[in-house]
């Protein structure tokens, strides 16, 4: 890579005072606290106090406030900072990509807001971030418990703002083009995709209107990996932009489940091509099933349930690789072995089950196949039979991060079940990243530099106008894209989580964890894919995660009782 964001000119430290300098231009008494960003660059969208818009943070503010005067406006483009920020790269592209971000490359940490009844009306010296801009700065009396907005809010929001943008741009730079246009290009699709996303955020459906029409032209579903996932993130933010309610009416989006959403084909199709081109679903399995042939060592008789199968994936093929390994390794100990299958798809699952029985007799091996019409959320303990003298392993592909919810109850509900069926071991596999935080634009925030990362992977192991990849991309990952960006409560079910909160999770559903010692044997599984180069494996804390250039990407984990 040609150039990084965070090896700016400036050191560390002397952007870190020149950002204190603005702030305490306003006001001597503030310091701001925090921690310093890794070394390494490491993407960070946690949820800090004012990581969303301190204009729109309460959707009624004006009804509890007596706001005397203000300059500033609810749309955030609008603001001076927003245009001294952006007018040096967009009047000027071929300058360095660096001149969007001169704040600061630390992350800050939790802090306490210092509280007045007012502000002053604070004019910002030439020595300030803003270098000479007017500034009025609101008095609020307040009759209730809401924050005060003060001018170092307004640059703490910016600078969280900005300290986002620069990961996604390192990942452009690091993913992208050679060529410094395209990489001028691909940072103004991020600009035009992170505003229209703020702009959603408050509520504006004019200024979101008109960047989304600047977005359909530069999007585009053939062009470049970058172009190809904004193109994802372009059709979610227009789904979600369509729901959006004006300014002053109760609530942010109206419940409309499954917007635009493609048939049922499309989607199985996708998911085949998905576990043939992506080895995400299939390191899951091969984890998985490593683990179930450990835990049935010399066993006779043995049971897997399987939550979802998987989505319902053609042909078990999962169970397949097992049962040929079980055959091989386990043929003439083991006397039966149970897999019982829990999810709404039947006529599937029937499928699925004459197969694999058909397939298990071949190999001589006794299979009774069974499955419970149930989703997780309504699953109970009597729905899963089980018997004496029985090894029991329970496996989660992709499927209990669907359960997780605004409370824990319905999460907690299935692992309740889970620990009460006493299974010998637990096998969790998950996406990988942090999409089901309190914020909407920290949630796309987060999503956009995932995503990013998987369609550079699909651009690095298929040609630009294959169909195969153009089916993956927008009837499947488009799909998760839209979930996450365009829904709210019950319907956003695409909730995936960050492999220490499911850490915390499980240990307070009562499970341990049992380390994965299958790393050399995942790392040749890999080699011996031949994917592509780019993807690795590595071992964090017992757990196995795959990544793409050291963005994880799926994690595997196991569990028990």
């Amino acid at each position: 890579m040609s150039h990084r964001f965070f090896m700016h000119p400036l050191s560390s430290d002397q952007r870190w005072n020149n950002l204190k300098a603005g702030v305490n231009g306003v006001d001597s008494r503030f310091k701001l606290c925090g921690t310093k960003r890794k070394a390494e660059g490491s993407f960070h969208t946690g949820t800090p106090t004012f990581l969303e818009n301190p204009f729109c943070a309460h959707d009624n503010v004006h009804a509890h406030t007596n706001v005397k005067e203000t300059n500033f406006g609810q749309d955030l483009s609008m603001s001076p900072f927003y245009d001294q920020c952006y007018s040096s790269v967009l009047d000027n592209p071929a300058s360095s990509p660096s001149n969007l971000l001169k704040l600061s490359n630390n992350p800050f940490g939790q802090r306490k807001m210092q509280r007045t009844l007012s502000m002053p009306q604070t004019t910002v010296g030439d020595n300030s971030l803003l270098d000479g801009v007017d500034v009025t700065i609101r008095r609020v009396n307040s009759t209730n418990s809401f924050p005060k907005l003060r001018f170092r809010d307004h640059v703490w929001t910016y600078t969280q703002r900005y300290l986002a943008a620069e990961a996604i741009e390192d990942a452009i730079l690091e993913t992208g083009p050679t060529k410094h246009e395209g990489n001028v290009d691909g940072m103004h699709l991020v600009q035009l995709l992170i505003s229209c996303a703020e702009a959603v955020a408050c509520r504006d459906k004019a200024h979101a209107s008109n960047l989304l029409v600047e977005l359909r032209a530069n999007a585009l579903v053939f062009g470049s990996s970058f172009q190809r996932v904004a193109s994802c993130f372009m059709q979610a933010l227009t789904d979600r932009i369509a729901l959006v309610k004006p300014l002053g009416a109760v609530g942010l989006v109206t419940p409309a489940p499954n917007l635009n959403s493609i048939g049922s084909e499309k989607k199985e199709e996708a998911l085949r091509l998905v576990y043939e081109v992506c080895p995400h679903i299939q390191f899951g399995h091969f984890v998985a099933n490593l683990t179930i042939l450990e835990a049935f060592e010399g066993e006779k008789f043995v049971h897997v349930v399987d939550l979802g199968m998987t989505l319902g994936l053609p042909h078990g093929r999962q169970w397949r690789s097992l049962l040929e390994s079980l055959a091989n390794h386990h043929g003439q100990s083991l006397r039966r072995i149970r897999i019982t299958a829990v999810g709404p798809c039947v006529n599937r699952f029937h499928i699925i089950g004459d197969e694999l029985e058909a397939y298990a007799h071949e190999l001589g091996i006794n299979l009774e196949f069974s499955h419970v019409e149930s989703s997780l959320e309504t699953l109970k303990p009597e729905d899963i039979k089980t018997y004496e003298n029985e090894v029991l392993v329970v496996n989660s592909i992709l499927q209990l991060h669907c359960v997780v919810k605004e409370s824990r109850g319905a999460l907690n509900s299935v692992l309740k079940i889970i620990h009460e069926l006493s299974p010998k071991v637990l096998v969790l596999v998950e996406q990988d990243s942090s999409h089901n935080g309190p914020f909407f634009l920290g949630r796309f925030m987060e999503a956009l530099y995932y995503y990013s990362a998987i369609f550079d992977a699909l651009d690095a192991m298929l040609p630009k106008y294959d169909t195969r990849r153009a089916k993956v991309e927008q009837f499947y990952f488009a799909e998760e894209i839209k979930n996450i960006v365009s829904c709210e409560g019950p319907s956003r079910v695409e909730r995936h989580e960050r492999l220490d909160q499911w850490r915390r999770r499980m240990s307070r559903a009562g499970f341990q964890a049992a380390p994965v010692k299958l790393v050399a044997q995942a790392k040749q599984w890999l080699a011996e894919l031949k994917v592509c180069e780019g993807y690795t494996i590595v071992e964090e804390k017992g757990s196995l995660v795959l990544g793409w250039k050291s963005k994880p990407i799926v994690a595997a984990s196991c569990w028990k009782c």
